[in-house]
């Protein structure tokens, strides 16, 4: 038997396929109207990355403020660019102007495709799905860049779970060239092929497939490396600069792994340590108790000027 069928029903399956039909024609276009929720780290990177690819992007905030502030941080980012010769000035006002900011969701209803990047919070995200499912087109992509938590979830809390894909990019989102896609048991094949083709074609990063288990490919291997440096600093075994300088210049990795929990930002590592440890019950993905009390004392990283280093 069909597993998606045995999943669904044989009525819930049926609308599933007549969906996925209509869908096949939609997904085959490219995708050149682009929606980002959320203006943090991810989803700033990600409006950026879009816009300097030549995309139309709609950047959905949830404040007042933002609409301000979230242009200013990307004018920023585009400036130190244009200061390292990385851009001109030219390219540089042409990617700012495809970027428009709103407060209202309902402003989303246009694009091909929708990628959520708000905080690790699960309930905000299965109300966010909910409601952007109602707002968008029933064709267009509904995608995530959770770190942990599994796309099954987020693709219950809508109409249409055969349009939602994970889609999770990695910090700095321009520069990182790696993006996994992770389609559930109830994503359309062609909803995975045109994610294949945004990510490699319109942004020229390289995508790989995973499993919708919580992790993915990529946290699944680097969560328990960078909560065994945690522990062993808790334990006194080693200092901070000594174990990143162990992994850097033993083992030839680029970042240290507590400076690279710095980069990451030390809750998103803890939300992802609990979103493992809940769907596995394995230690090794238990946060440790001094991740924890840093993240309690709001001492994230480089965002908040404070982690296991202090930054300027």
């Amino acid at each position: 038997m069909n597993i998606e069928k045995a999943i669904l029903g044989r009525g819930d399956w049926d609308a599933t396929r007549q969906e996925g039909a209509a869908r096949q024609d939609s997904t085959a276009r490219p995708v050149r109207r682009v929606g980002v929720v959320g203006s943090g780290t991810m989803g700033g990177g990600i409006a950026e990355l879009c816009a300097l690819r030549g995309l139309d992007v709609r950047l959905a905030v949830s404040r007042e403020s933002s609409l301000v502030s979230a242009p200013r941080r990307l004018a920023a980012s585009l400036d130190r660019r244009v200061s390292r010769n990385q851009l001109s000035e030219a390219d540089r006002d042409a990617a700012l102007s495809r970027v428009s900011v709103t407060t209202d969701l309902a402003d989303l209803g246009d694009r091909r495709l929708v990628i959520e990047a708000v905080p690790e919070d699960e309930d905000l995200k299965l109300d966010l799905f909910t409601t952007l499912d109602k707002a968008v087109d029933p064709d267009a992509i509904l995608a995530s860049t959770t770190s942990a938590i599994t796309i099954t979830r987020l693709a219950r809390a809508t109409a249409h779970p055969g349009r939602v894909i994970g889609m999770h990019f990695f910090n700095p989102v321009v520069s990182l060239p790696l993006v996994e896609l992770v389609p559930t048991l109830l994503t359309d094949p062609a909803v995975l092929r045109s994610a294949e083709t945004f990510v490699a074609e319109t942004l020229g990063k390289e995508p790989i497939t995973a499993g919708d288990r919580s992790g993915f490919v990529v946290n699944a291997l680097l969560v328990p490396y960078l909560l065994s440096a945690v522990r062993m600093l808790e334990s006194g075994y080693a200092s901070t600069e000594h174990i990143d300088r162990g992994m850097e210049g033993g083992c030839a990795h680029p970042m240290g792994p507590l400076r690279l929990c710095d980069l990451i930002g030390l809750d998103v590592v803890a939300a992802a340590a609990d979103a493992l440890y809940e769907e596995f019950k394995e230690p090794l993905y238990a946060p440790p108790s001094l991740l924890s009390r840093m993240v309690e004392s709001g001492l994230l990283g480089r965002k908040t000027g404070r982690g296991f280093y202090a930054y300027a």
